[in-house]
């Protein structure tokens, strides 16, 4: 590997570090203006001014902000996220079950998305100008043109009111059989599959038509090479960046995608728990899981770039 490429791929890192830096000061001072008081809120009404502010003093709320942020900066450094104000125990503990279940969401979303969506992707392009590629993208364009809950909705309409086929609600817990498992999963995942794939689907078509434009794969296709064989073997290989992004950038829309689907489902994930933290005003619990999205969304993005560097065979 060449010095200029670990200097790219070293920069990218470095961006990265900076803005989850810069991330964590908007989410700790964007929670931290929320209104209302969290000492009344937790203590009630009816709770006396000494006793507000004995809790207060307790939570470190009364100190400066920049010092409390600090000092959250430190925790997270060292892996401590802070205690709960609602539920007094450690926010790490409260997340732990519900991380398992958003990655198992995420994970069987990805699963489903990806292939589908570079199928129909790749052979749109390769068959641009057809029946089948006008098919694929008034469809695509339909999808993305609908938002999640619109989407989750709709799921919950069809298929739990009218044709009571599967649950309105997916909890996760007491699964005793693969058909259960597929019921609790069906909605939410096919909610997800819709946001994901449609606009994965668009670049990535986007991408390997951009690839198919250039000389060399006109000269394949001149040379007597098959319209598969020129997308496969010719355009699809120097496609790998543009595509890996497309993968990236979607995936992330799963970021935003899975609050409003856990939310709308009751389904125990960490969004579900942020959206509940955020009615109780627990500032440490939403902070925390605003930083799991955060970093998991910087993390997509900068795998993206660093493998678009090492795929490009200029830089090499």
């Amino acid at each position: 590997m060449s010095p200029y490429v670990l200097n790219l791929v070293g920069a990218r890192l470095l961006i990265a570090a900076l803005t989850l830096l810069i991330v964590s000061f908007a989410v700790f001072f964007a929670t931290a203006m929320l209104p209302g008081d969290t000492a009344t809120i937790l203590l009630g009404q009816a709770a006396t001014p000494e006793a507000v502010a004995g809790l207060r003093t307790a939570m470190h709320l009364d100190e400066p902000a920049f010092i409390r942020f600090m000092r959250w900066l430190a925790g997270l450094a060292t892996g401590d996220l802070g205690t709960s104000y609602v539920n007094n125990i450690a926010v790490a503990d409260l997340i732990g079950g519900r991380f398992v279940n958003t990655m198992r969401l995420a994970g069987v979303t990805t699963l489903i998305a990806v292939p589908l969506a570079l199928t129909l992707g790749i052979t749109a392009a390769m068959y641009r100008g057809s029946l089948y590629d006008r098919i694929v993208t008034i469809c695509t364009i339909g999808v993305i043109s609908v938002p999640e809950f619109m989407v989750a909705t709709s799921a919950v309409l069809i298929f739990s009111v009218y044709l009571k086929w599967l649950p309105a609600l997916s909890i996760a817990g007491g699964v005793t059989s693969i058909g259960e498992m597929l019921k609790i999963y069906a909605m939410p995942v096919i909610t997800l599959t819709f946001v994901v794939s449609a606009q994965m689907i668009r670049m990535t078509r986007a991408a390997v038509v951009e690839t198919i434009d250039t000389p060399y794969v006109e000269a394949a296709l001149l040379k007597g090479a098959s319209r598969p064989r020129m997308v496969l073997r010719h355009a699809l290989p120097n496609a790998v960046g543009p595509i890996v992004n497309a993968i990236a950038l979607s995936l992330s829309y799963l970021v935003g995608g899975v609050i409003i689907v856990e939310t709308i489902f009751n389904y125990p994930g960490v969004a579900k728990l942020m959206v509940d933290g955020v009615e109780t005003r627990d500032l440490p619990l939403i902070q925390s899981c605003a930083m799991i999205f955060c970093f998991g969304y910087l993390l997509l993005i900068t795998l993206a770039d660093i493998i678009a560097i090492l795929a490009n065979p200029r830089l090499r």
